[in-house]
């Protein structure tokens, strides 16, 4: 089931359902013009996420071959279903930094380098080894790397008549990529923004400060002229410049949390602190959270940990390969 949600330029939207997943759906969009199509993002490897996009993609008539697939960034609900809908004849356009990391993940290197750092971090064994099972990122991404045409900020895709600007804005991925469309206002948010959640910011192999590259991209997006702003998941029913403004906030309160946190028990991991933060998994502790769950927040963990480190704000030590700040 597709819903129109433009016209002139014609968007529709495909609600791909991401089963036992808190963040419900994806919003796979599909901008028509009589030349070609576009279609941002793909759900999971998932046969429920397949056959809701496929659906979608046949009610609205959409010809795969003369179609640009654009992949905002490369988290497996964004890319998972490419290589089964893609055809030959099918553009397929990525990031080229988010498109090298997908090279690292098909690595037999790359899981093994999270479990350790996830380790070092305070996470059990036991924890890490069943997140094997049940880690979407693992569980539901594409089953080998598809090939693609990178693109980099401020390239141009041309779809018809219509211009879309690629802005790189990292944090959420380190090569995470939203479409603007200048001349109409429209931006496709991809994760960059969303409207009745916050993205989740994690740390990255490579990259220092997730938070701080995440910050300065909100403000990035602040000072283009929006009119539109469409979220890869759930909805937008509210200005997106006050939507930056919550989510700086946000992200504020939980810097002043994780520095407070360490000020009163110093000699703490990522773990013990990210059990002692506010989460927003109603009724549950922190014992109570699934294991995906706690391994994103504990991500989060990390990246604010990184932003205090960044500006010289926390220390971190090594005892017995555990790693401890304060």
């Amino acid at each position: 089931m597709f819903r129109q949600i433009h016209k002139n330029p014609d968007i529709y939207t495909i609600p791909v359902v991401l089963p036992n997943n808190p963040l419900k759906n994806l919003n796979c969009y599909v901008v028509k013009t009589p030349e070609e199509n576009l279609v941002i993002d793909t759900g999971f490897n998932q046969p429920e996420c397949l056959s809701a996009l496929s659906e979608g993609l046949k009610e609205l008539d959409i010809d795969m071959n003369r179609t640009t697939l654009f992949l905002t960034h490369l988290h497996s609900d964004h890319i998972g279903l490419t290589n089964h809908i893609a055809t030959e004849q099918t553009h397929i356009v990525i990031g080229s930094v988010d498109y090298d990391y997908l090279k690292t993940q098909h690595d037999e290197n790359f899981w093994p380098w999270m479990e350790e750092k996830f380790y070092r971090e305070g996470l059990s064994k036991d924890l890490i080894e069943l997140q094997r099972k049940v880690n979407p990122a693992r569980a539901y991404a594409p089953e080998y790397l598809f090939d693609a045409e990178t693109v980099s900020d401020n390239d141009i895709l041309s779809i018809g008549n219509y211009t879309f600007r690629c802005l790189w804005t990292p944090g959420h991925t380190p090569g995470h990529t939203c479409l603007y469309m200048e001349k109409e206002k429209i931006l496709f948010c991809g994760d960059h923004i969303l409207f009745d959640i916050t993205p989740n910011i994690t740390m990255w192999r490579g990259i220092e400060d997730s938070l701080g590259n995440y910050l300065e991209s909100l403000k990035k997006i602040k000072s283009l002229d929006i009119s539109l702003a469409l979220p890869a998941h759930r909805k937008n029913d509210m200005d997106v410049y006050e939507r930056i403004r919550q989510i700086e906030e946000h992200h504020d309160r939980r810097i002043h949390q994780t520095l407070s946190i360490i000020r009163e028990e110093p000699c703490l991991n990522a773990c013990q602190i990210g059990a002692r933060m506010t989460w927003s998994m109603r009724g549950k502790n922190w014992e109570e959270f699934p294991i995906q769950q706690k391994w994103f927040a504990i991500g989060e963990t990390i990246s604010h940990l990184d932003y205090l480190l960044k500006r010289g704000l926390i220390t971190r030590h090594d005892e017995k390969e555990i790693i401890y700040y304060s």
